[in-house]
């Protein structure tokens, strides 16, 4: 298996969930080099570990030749994180409502919804070539 690649503020990790806590390491260190509290940290880390995930299993299906990429920047007191894959994309229209009483005892589909409830922004850009998942939190 291959082993993560940082470069400046960018991670890529093989599509394994043993690359997570990598991932977790390398966003919050960045974000407490950002100057961020522990509260934005913990939430950016809990999404972005999400996200990283479903990269992993429901984009790149844990393929061993695909990889996740997560990039993070800074702009004013705004962090933007951006999650790619390299899957088949899919419609982000197609998400369901976990809270609606048909899903209330699913054991998937949270995801996207605990992200969206913590991050400020959720962008979701989908193609046949890969997913990428934007996500911004003011950190100040």
């Amino acid at each position: 298996m291959m082993k993560p690649v940082i470069k400046c503020n960018r991670i890529s990790i093989p599509s394994a969930q043993e690359s997570l806590l990598d991932v977790d390491v390398f966003i919050e260190g960045i974000l407490r080099g950002f100057g961020a509290d522990e509260s934005a940290v913990a939430n950016i880390a809990i999404s972005v570990s999400e996200l990283v995930n479903n990269a992993i299993l429901h984009g790149n299906k844990s393929a061993s030749d695909k990889v996740v990429t997560v990039t993070i920047s800074k702009s004013n007191d705004c962090v933007e994180i951006c999650v790619t894959d390299q899957g088949s994309g899919f419609d982000p229209s197609n998400i369901e409502n976990p809270t609606d009483d048909a899903n209330l005892m699913k054991e998937v589909g949270r995801g996207i919804f605990i992200v969206r409830s913590l991050m400020d922004g959720v962008e979701i850009e989908a193609s046949d070539r890969g997913t990428t998942v934007i996500v911004t939190k003011c950190i100040q």
